[in-house]
């Protein structure tokens, strides 16, 4: 078995949000834990404690919320970045265009100097995501 390398996004109460919108994008199995699934009864019963998202392309993305008195800055020190050949570009381009829907874009997914096309976006949860599509 290889070990894996996964994103792990940390979110203030929006990552069942976050993590139903990237179902929504990439498809797959959500599967969401509460604090208050492991016993919390006060107001974090209803945060994210881990939700992990399986994606049948084989992307696997984690998430949870920020409990009360601890601190976090989506986006500030992870970039998500998603890339594959151009026999894969429609697929590609679909996550970009949902990803970028309500985001921002901070580079045009677009042909690059180097030759592959390539963008960068923040998404609407302030999380960074880079799409390269890479030329045969």
């Amino acid at each position: 078995m290889a070990t894996k390398l996964n994103p792990y996004l940390s979110f203030t109460n929006t990552a069942r949000d976050a993590m139903e919108f990237y179902k929504s994008i990439f498809g797959g199995e959500l599967n969401v834990f509460t604090f208050g699934d492991m016993g919390a009864e006060d107001e974090t019963a209803t945060l994210v404690m881990h939700a992990s998202l399986v994606t049948p392309s084989g992307y696997t993305l984690f998430a949870s919320d920020t409990p009360p008195g601890m601190t976090t800055t989506p986006g500030s020190n992870i970039t998500i970045s998603l890339s594959g050949p151009l026999a894969d570009e429609a697929e590609l381009r679909g996550y970009w265009d949902a990803l970028a829907a309500d985001g921002t874009v901070h580079m045009t997914l677009e042909k690059q100097v180097w030759g592959d096309i390539f963008g960068q976006l923040v998404d609407q949860y302030g999380i960074p995501w880079m799409v390269n599509i890479g030329q045969e």
